[in-house]
């Protein structure tokens, strides 16, 4: 598993125009609010969070057509799922690789996009707690649906529609949490649903991934 991990970052330094492409519609996406609703500190106050948590699911969601799809149309999937690791360890990896390469840079560059936006400071710290395990949540929804589209035609298409409304529960409780005066239980909901994603999207993908490499 860490040999596919090395090998997932490797082929995304070999392609980081996808990962820059993530990153530049993230801080895009979020200037725009600004010039759309007027540069009031109180609004933007309001939207912050919420703007921060849409723009950084959605631009997490750009990279996921190549998660299998190289590997399947080249064979490179059926050597992986014969090479002794199992299916969900197969996702569970590729997860992994997308949110160290996605995930992580996104919630490095949500800090300054919310002070941008101008979040209070004191909730920064918030908002970055909440789309730590948001967006390995994104990373994990995100590898079941590219398992579950594999192979089918609009794959591309069908897939954010898998994915952004599983996580809607995410969104809300992350925003909650942030913008609520006591957010330990929306942080307690992320956690749970995070530990729940954790053990049941690899073994779907897992099992998606076996059933398009017949």
């Amino acid at each position: 598993m860490r040999r596919l991990v090395a090998r997932e970052l490797r082929l995304s330094l070999r392609h980081a125009a996808d990962t820059t492409a993530a990153l530049l519609f993230f801080v895009i996406a979020g200037t725009l609010f600004p010039f759309a609703l007027g540069p009031d500190p109180a609004t933007l106050a309001q939207i912050a969070a919420g703007v921060v948590w849409v723009c950084a699911l959605l631009a997490a969601l750009l990279p996921l057509d190549r998660l299998f799809g190289a590997d399947f149309e080249d064979g490179t999937l059926d050597l992986l799922l014969l090479s002794g690791l199992p299916a969900y360890g197969v996702a569970f990896a590729k997860a992994l690789a997308h949110w160290l390469t996605t995930g992580l840079p996104l919630l490095v560059i949500a800090a300054p996009l919310a002070v941008m936006l101008r979040l209070p400071a004191e909730r920064v710290p918030l908002l970055l707690l909440t789309l730590l395990p948001g967006t390995m949540l994104l990373s994990l929804l995100g590898t079941l649906a590219a398992a579950i589209t594999l192979g089918a035609r609009r794959a591309a298409v069908l897939m954010p529609l898998i994915t952004l409304p599983l996580m809607i529960p995410t969104l809300i409780f992350g925003c909650a949490a942030v913008t609520s005066p006591h957010p330990a239980a929306a942080l307690y909901m992320l956690g749970a649903m995070f530990l729940g994603a954790l053990a049941l999207a690899p073994l779907g993908a897992g099992a998606a991934l076996r059933a398009a490499a017949e």
